[in-house]
Order: C-alpha cells, then structure tokens, then sequence
C-alpha cells in the first residue's frame, strides 16, 4: 500500500451506485471537501473518460466488475467498497479534527480492525485538536518567518507540543 493524501481540487470524482452504501460515500467525500460527481445508470463512456477516480457503492458484484473493468481501460482508478479484488486503492478509517487528518488501514484485509483503531483515535485526539493545529500552524509560520532552518522549526514545534502537554 502507497499511503497518499490527495487535494480534493483537483480530482475529478465520480460515484456509482445506490442505497446507503452509496449515501455514505457521498458523505465520506464531502467532508473530504470532494466535488463528487453522482453518475447515471448506466455510465456512458465518455463520462468515465473524464474522471480520475470512480467509487462504486451499493452495486451487485456483476455490474460493479463490469463498470471497473470499463473505467480502467479510461484509465480511472476505482474502488468497489467491500469488493477487494474490484479495487485500485482503498480509503482508510478516518478521524478528521480540521485539517488534521488521522488514518488507520488494513489495505482493505480486515475493516473492523480499522474501525476500531478509528474509534480508538478518535477517543485520544479530540475536537481541541482542531485549535492545538491552528496554534501550531501559526507558530510554525512566525519561526519560519524569522529565518528559522527546517530542523529549528521542527525542533520548536516539538518543544511547544511537549511544553503544552498535547502529547
């Protein structure tokens, strides 16, 4: 697995499917602050061709192949939720607290693993940590105006996380 962060700008995402899977993928990538394209039934070609990456979602395994197969040979990366042979990538468990993001996966092996070490992170990382990243952010931004080096700015960031207790 290549673990990645993609700016959700600039992708061009599409979803196909029904039902509360798909429901709930559309959320998932909202809050990612993905501009989601909900696909017709059935895909036209030319609609694949203009995507980077197609989610499929609460679709019979039949139909799933055959629209992933047609995706690739556009060139789109998919992902078939709970079809793991069907999937380019796979999304990992997710705890968002701003622009913080904290992952946990199993490429796709066993998803409740994933779910409870998600749940666990989302116990010890609460909502503070949105205004802990902003404090950061603009610490790390004064010491990177004033000359600091790379390392330096690293270095006080620690020495502020420890100094705070956050960690």
């Amino acid at each position: 697995m290549l673990p990645l962060v993609l700016n959700p700008v600039s992708l061009k995402v599409g979803l196909s499917g029904q039902g509360e899977l798909r429901d709930r993928r559309a959320a998932l990538l909202a809050d990612a602050g993905v501009e989601v394209r909900l696909l017709p039934d059935p895909v036209p070609d030319d609609v694949l061709a203009a995507l980077q990456l197609l989610f499929v979602a609460g679709m019979p395994e039949g139909e799933a192949r055959e629209l992933a197969a047609r995706a690739r040979r556009a060139g789109v990366l998919v992902n078939v939720e709970d079809v793991l042979p069907l999937c380019d990538f796979h999304v990992p468990a997710i705890v968002r607290r701003g622009d913080l993001l904290l992952t946990a996966s199993t490429g796709g092996q066993v998803p409740g693993l994933a779910r409870a070490l998600r749940e666990s992170l989302a116990e010890e990382y609460g909502p503070e940590w949105t205004v802990r990243l902003k404090e950061l952010s603009l610490a790390r931004a004064r010491w990177r105006s004033q000359g600091l080096t790379p390392s330096e700015v690293s270095q006080h960031v620690r020495d502020m996380i420890s100094a705070m207790g956050w960690l």
